[in-house]
């Protein structure tokens, strides 16, 4: 008798079909439309081949074009594949490794046989991927052995393959993926074949040097990154963006308004010049400020901590690899000079500042009215990113969160977490970011807790952002299996920029683990010790990032408020220079960051020279000006003039100057 699973539909209607059956065969009995536009299904939530038999009863939904997240993934994978046969035909005797889809494409390494690949190579590769999409090859999922895999590969001269498949478990289900006479071990999905890629929607981008396993002590390899899309009209909006990107740039922009650099003397920390420092400080003022209307009490915390307390916290266990830890004492002698202590004299620069918070918590009594209780610190943290990772001042090892920790009773988490979302929705709108998703993210695999309380924490979460009346299609509102913290779920909050890219800056976490961990308590209404709850949040993340994302953002060009310098005098004869110093220090004296350009050169030289300092507003003025008592005001970006008298115009930019919480 034939085996019959049951098939739910995602409109609750049920098919009952026979053992072998696939997700294609069910698209092509609902319509000829569905079974050319399906790509492949999600299988009880888990994104499977349209091809491959259902194994029992299971929730079926078809994926299409329409679900961009799940096809580009599909589309970007598939270009790897391509990718790697197209470099071995090509290039015979090169050694594949690993090819995995990313956030906008997609990447190989390879071990060439002869040289390092370069990006002349790239246009052949591009040629060669269309020639293997024309060709239409299936994408044929095959279960081996482990045996297998490392007979294949040591056959095939692929030593590198050979060394990760022999330390793959033996009893786990292992498969490769082949198309046509090419094949990778790969855990897939797939789409059915290499002809549902667009040949006119990827591009090869570059090509870099990569260590085998990421370990600077093996061999160098060649990987080739490329960016891949759904069709031509998103390639060429991609390939727009990232020209614009360059742009914008904030290194540059760093640069050419003397803001910042970073050398090799200090790896993975800012040298913040006078304008970059005015620029943090004038970002530091106005979240303080908002944090002070908000009720949060500002604290600092040592940034050396004994490892005993980060043993006691968890993350001396599961974070330490990314921790400078010292001696707590070096002693020195005479004849040897310094000697380290043992192991158990450490200390570690702090990654993060909750413990410390904790700690602050629990000095004295706290009674349930002492409740919520926000405590706020710009805080100085260190992490040990790789040199690799680093990149300019978006990620760094030296970083100033604007972290904040809130201790409440269950009762107060969904107020806690609403007033939270809309002192987040101000300060992004104020600093000029009107759109931005919400996600939550969920319990990972390897965690702290309990499965109740990860139930309770994630409830929260999703209950504190109805409340917040953020919920919806309109915030982006997704949930995102195994991306919580090792200690809670949080909400991430992904703004988007003016040229459409993302940025998780903001979130917050709901955590039960680490006050109990850190033996935190309040006395209850009854009398009796409670635990708290504790929030984990921030809202720019870390400031250095912030101001990079800041910068691009409004491409150096900061609302007047903002701005490290708001308005230059600049002069057009040397006769005004005496009237350009009375300008500046009116402007000073109305509070405004003024600067004067009285050099011997010509106003049009001035004017090009300080538009490339990103200056707002430049207030020329001549001889005629300097007899009438007025400014001629040009502002950045504009060929026009504006006319006016002295004390209007102070007064006009002194308006404008005004940071938005103090409108």
């Amino acid at each position: 008798m034939t085996q019959m699973f049951r098939i739910t539909l995602p409109d609750g209607s049920l098919r009952e079909v026979p053992a072998g059956t696939t997700p294609a065969d069910i698209a092509a009995a609902i319509g000829p439309g569905l079974a050319k536009a399906a790509i492949a299904a999600r299988v009880d939530g888990a994104v499977r081949d349209i091809m491959r038999p259902f194994e029992g009863d299971a929730q079926l939904a078809l994926i299409t074009a329409k679900d961009e997240k799940d096809a580009l993934e599909l589309v970007r994978h598939d270009l790897a594949h391509v990718m790697a046969e197209a470099v071995q035909h090509l290039f015979p005797g090169t050694q594949i490794t690993f090819g995995p889809a990313t956030d906008d494409g997609f990447y190989y390494d390879f071990a060439p046989k002869d040289r390092p690949f370069t990006e002349e190579d790239l246009p052949a590769i591009e040629a060669e991927m269309r020639a293997i999409i024309a060709r239409n090859e299936p994408f044929v999922r095959e279960v081996w052995s482990r045996q297998q895999l490392i007979d294949r590969w040591t056959e095939q001269g692929e030593t590198f393959k050979a060394e990760w498949a022999a330390e793959l478990p033996e009893g786990e289900e292992l498969t490769i993926y082949r198309q046509g006479a090419w094949l990778d071990m790969c855990r897939g999905p797939h789409m059915v074949s290499t002809g549902k890629l667009d040949p006119a929607a990827f591009k090869l981008t570059r090509v870099s040097g990569a260590y085998w396993r990421g370990d600077q002590k093996n061999a160098m390899l060649s990987r080739i990154y490329g960016t891949g899309w759904l069709n031509k009209k998103q390639l060429d909006a991609h390939m727009t963006r990232i020209e614009e990107a360059a742009k914008r740039d904030h290194r540059r922009i760093g640069q050419e308004m003397d803001l910042f650099h970073l050398q090799s003397e200090a790896q993975g920390s800012v040298f913040w010049h006078p304008n970059g420092y005015l620029l943090w400080r004038q970002l530091e003022a106005y979240m303080r400020r908002r944090l002070d209307a908000a009720g949060y009490a500002e604290v600092k915390t040592p940034q050396l901590m004994d490892a005993r307390q980060w043993e006691a916290s968890g993350h001396w266990g599961k974070y330490r690899e990314n921790m400078f830890v010292v001696p707590d004492e070096v002693p020195n002698t005479e004849d040897e000079g310094p000697v380290l202590t043992g192991e158990g004299d450490l200390m570690a620069l702090k990654p993060m500042n909750c413990p410390a918070h904790v700690l602050i918590f629990r000095q004295g009594i706290k009674s349930y009215r002492d409740l919520p209780m926000r405590l706020a610190e710009f805080g100085c943290c260190h992490r040990n990113e790789p040199h690799g990772a680093l990149h300019g001042i978006m990620r760094v090892r030296q970083f100033t969160q604007d972290d904040a920790h809130i201790f409440c009773r269950e009762d107060q988490i969904v107020e806690e977490v609403r007033l939270f979302c809309d002192l987040l929705d101000t300060v992004y709108k104020d600093l000029g970011f009107d759109s931005y998703a919400i996600k939550l993210a969920l319990r990972p695999d390897k965690r702290f807790g309990t499965e109740e309380m990860w139930d309770r924490a994630e409830g929260n979460l999703r209950d504190a952002v109805r409340a917040a009346g953020r919920a919806g299609p309109e915030y982006g509102w997704e949930e995102l299996p195994n991306e919580g913290a090792f200690y809670s779920p949080k909400l991430e909050f992904h703004l988007t920029d003016a040229i459409g890219r993302t940025w998780q800056c903001g979130t917050i976490q709901l955590d039960y683990v680490l006050p109990e961990r850190l033996d935190a308590s309040y006395i209850g209404e009854d009398g009796e010790r409670h635990r708290p709850v504790m929030l984990h949040r921030a809202i720019l993340g870390t400031f250095e990032r912030f101001l990079g994302i800041l910068i691009e953002h409004h491409a150096g060009r900061f609302p007047l408020w903002l701005a490290p310098v708001q308005t230059v005098v600049a002069t057009i004869v040397s006769d005004a220079d005496d009237y350009a110093g009375e300008v500046m220090k009116q402007l000073a004296a109305a509070g405004l960051r003024a600067d004067r350009d009285v050099r011997n050169e010509k106003i049009n030289y001035k004017v090009r020279e300080h538009s490339l300092a990103k200056v707002p507003v430049l207030l020329v003025v001549g001889k005629r000006e300097a007899e009438e008592g007025t400014v001629a005001i040009r502002r950045l970006g504009s060929q026009a003039q504006t006319m006016m008298p002295l004390a209007d115009a102070i007064a006009m930019l002194r308006t404008e100057a005004l940071a938005p919480d103090l409108v």
